[in-house]
């Protein structure tokens, strides 16, 4: 009984190992689960979690490190006091730490399944056409219309929002439905995006994720699409639309961008369509600025970004950011940096080798959906 307690939680591991490789090597294998499997294990797994109020990802996120912290401290305790802990507490750590260690092969299953192996899936646009379906390079003027287009658009809904005395937007009504809504529209599209949607939730320690620059997490192991609530208003409904996204097995996070940009741009919510363009204005700016070598004459003789639309670009208030760093327990810059180091090699082990980089892809995206409508 002892060595099957043992093997089982191993076999998990293998497995898990086993999917992966498989994953890595057959991407038709990963294609077929994510097409097809994923979509109904996501929705079944989203709907029991869904029926909690909170973020169970989040919390099941702090027992973990809870669980931990206290196998790794009775081990050294263990270590250091073998002789004196009598034979019930050894007992009792033992089989604590056999508890860890099936969690430990659970957790790599699902994690394989609901993270690991959507890396593996062809792009989204091997398998869906997007836009015109052509495959060609493009080059400064096309970036250019893209950038202008959504330039424009954004500085022309900057100006129809109601503000307070500070300048901040005001929105009183919920965010949430009108996310879903557009996402099981954009599913007309995209058919895997089609189907149930739990409700984005907000997350309970927003100052952590704050600190860490986090706009939305999505957690594989609760299958749960959570949204930081201290951010600036025109963040939420692009954030909550690409986090849903990941639901759906859009794990890339440029595909996921491009995603949120999608079901937003298309909204009859004026707020929406401004979330959208705010949230690839930044990258298209950047390209365009480098693919005219920098050159400011060029640059300022194409529409420019307004005041207005710089300034709702922010990630979090002032007076919010006073009461980050007024709660927080360690520095913004030293949790900033261990969370771009984490979300860098997570990304580089599944294959994403240019890292956080890999968010402004989503240009070159855009520049092959607005082909034919556009230029």
């Amino acid at each position: 009984m002892k060595k099957r307690k043992f093997w089982l939680p191993a076999a998990f591991i293998l497995f898990a190992v086993i999917l992966n490789i498989t994953g890595r090597v057959c991407r038709p294998f990963t294609d077929f689960y994510v097409t097809y499997i994923f979509p109904v294990w996501a929705a079944a797994y989203g709907r029991v979690t869904g029926l909690f109020p909170f973020s169970v990802g989040e919390w099941m996120l702090y027992l973990a490190v809870v669980m931990v912290t206290v196998l790794v401290f009775g081990g050294i305790i263990y270590g250091i006091f073998k002789k004196r802990i009598p034979d019930k507490l050894k007992q009792i750590y033992g089989k604590y730490a056999l508890f860890i260690y099936w969690i430990f092969g659970i957790v790599c299953v699902i994690m394989t399944l609901n993270c690991f192996l959507l890396y593996q899936s062809s792009p989204i646009n091997e398998r869906y056409q997007i836009g015109s379906g052509q495959k060609r390079e493009y080059g400064i003027s096309e970036i250019a219309l893209v950038r202008d287009y959504v330039v424009e658009q954004a500085n022309a809904l900057s100006v129809t929002f109601e503000r307070n005395e500070k300048g901040y937007l005001i929105y009183p009504a919920s965010l949430k439905d009108e996310a879903k809504a557009q996402m099981q529209k954009l599913g007309e599209e995209f058919d895997v995006l089609s189907g149930y949607y739990p409700d984005p939730k907000g997350l309970a320690l927003s100052g952590f994720y704050s600190q860490q620059y986090i706009m939305g997490y999505y957690f594989p192991f609760s299958m749960e699409a959570n949204y930081n609530r201290q951010m600036y208003l025109t963040n939420i409904p692009v954030t909550m639309c690409h986090e849903l996204s990941h639901l759906k097995g859009f794990i890339r996070e440029d595909e996921a961008n491009f995603i949120g940009y999608l079901a937003c741009v298309d909204s009859t919510d004026p707020l929406f369509r401004y979330s959208a363009y705010l949230s690839v204005i930044g990258y298209l700016d950047r390209d365009f600025f480098r693919a005219v070598g920098e050159d400011s004459e060029i640059y300022l003789s194409h529409p420019v970004i307004s005041g207005l639309v710089l300034e709702d670009r922010k990630f979090l208030t002032q007076e919010t950011w006073e009461k980050v760093e007024e709660k927080a327990v360690l520095k913004t810059e030293t949790v900033k940096q261990a969370a771009d180091a984490f979300l860098d090699t997570t990304l580089t082990l599944n294959g994403v080798e240019d890292g956080r980089i890999s968010y402004s892809r989503v240009v070159n995206l855009l520049l092959q959906y607005y082909d034919g409508i556009l230029y």
